[in-house]
């Protein structure tokens, strides 16, 4: 059994010198010292030696063993060595290459915009309340006052998921949710992405962006809605800018109305932009119709309020001198990198 042991170690050192890489290393670990491994094979058979030959040959196989095991490790660390080595010389950078220019974004001219709003309206003492685009036709429509067989629905034709969900027309519904959830005094705005079938041209889009705003309290009157647009839309785009009313008709609010400002681009005098007349139109709005505070659960005798709403698109439009929607939406890095 001694030469047996000799035997095994002699040929065991030779194929771990050959070994080149952590695999085989591990396999022959596993062939001369596993559980099944030779060595270990001789020592479950010393069971048959003489009370005399079983510490002699004990100590050898010991001696055995642990000569294999510091080679393993010996050899497993200068594999470890050279791989590192290897992957070093791999991996070497060539300083005196060019470097590749990398292209830093910035934000969008509607995510500016945006941000900017909604700075102005937080200063005021606004929140900023969401809700999702996915929308039932109940608080798209039907609680604001637009029926099925209403005109206004041929106005805000949208995508229908099914007969009582759609891709919402605007972020009134938002307005719905919060009075169903809050009690007044209520004081927010929503900005989101919409939908409508627009054929897309310079200045629709089926998809775009709105902001609304909804201010619900005891003794609201129009004078506040007035203050309120008057500010922003200085704190927008300017102290010299001036507001004007004009009558409209929208469903949800009563009386009802559209403000233009002075055109930014002519200050006034009539340019191509707002088409002579010196103004543009910015937005809608009006006194929440009571109705619309009765479908929320509030009592149009002890609260009123105003809402108003705008597209976020012109509104970036305007403010960037742009005469195409479909720039915002084209992801061209030429137009885009101006901003």
């Amino acid at each position: 059994m001694k030469e047996k042991l000799e035997a095994i170690k002699n040929e065991a050192l030779k194929e771990l010198k050959e070994a080149v890489n952590k695999a085989e290393l591990e396999g022959l670990r596993v062939k001369y010292l596993g559980k099944k491994g030779e060595l270990t094979q001789i020592l479950k058979g010393m069971g048959g030696l003489s009370a005399e030959e079983r510490p002699v040959i004990g100590k050898i196989a010991n001696e055995v063993r642990d000569s294999l095991e510091n080679f393993i490790t010996e050899a497993a660390e200068k594999i470890k060595s050279v791989e590192k080595e290897n992957k070093l010389k791999s991996e070497i950078i060539d300083i005196s290459m060019p470097g590749k220019k990398q292209t830093i974004g910035h934000r969008h001219p509607i995510d500016l915009t945006l941000r900017s709003i909604e700075e102005i309206f937080i200063n005021m003492g606004f929140t900023i309340e969401e809700g999702p685009e996915v929308e039932y036709d109940q608080y798209n429509f039907e609680m604001l006052n637009i029926p099925k067989n209403h005109p206004a629905r041929g106005e805000q034709d949208t995508f229908y998921i099914n007969d009582n969900i759609v891709l919402r027309t605007q972020t009134s519904p938002v307005q719905i949710r919060t009075m169903l959830n809050q009690k007044p005094p209520i004081k927010m705005i929503s900005p989101g992405k919409v939908y409508r079938s627009d054929a897309v041209d310079a200045t629709h889009s089926p998809i775009f962006y709105q902001v609304e705003g909804l201010v619900i309290d005891k003794g609201i009157t129009f004078a506040d809605l007035k203050g309120t647009l008057e500010m922003f839309i200085k704190k927008m785009f300017g102290e010299g800018m001036n507001t004007k009313f004009r009558p409209h008709h929208f469903p949800f609010t009563e009386p009802s109305a559209e403000m233009d400002a002075t055109c930014f681009v002519c200050g006034g005098k009539g340019c191509r932009v707002c088409k002579g007349e010196g103004w543009m139109e910015i937005l809608g709005c009006g006194m929440v119709h009571p109705q619309v505070l009765r479908n929320c659960g509030i009592d149009p005798e002890v609260y009123s309020g105003f809402a108003f709403g705008f597209g976020l698109d012109r509104m970036v439009m305007q403010k960037y001198g742009i005469d195409d929607i479909r720039q915002l939406y084209e992801s061209d890095m030429r137009f885009l990198n101006q901003f």
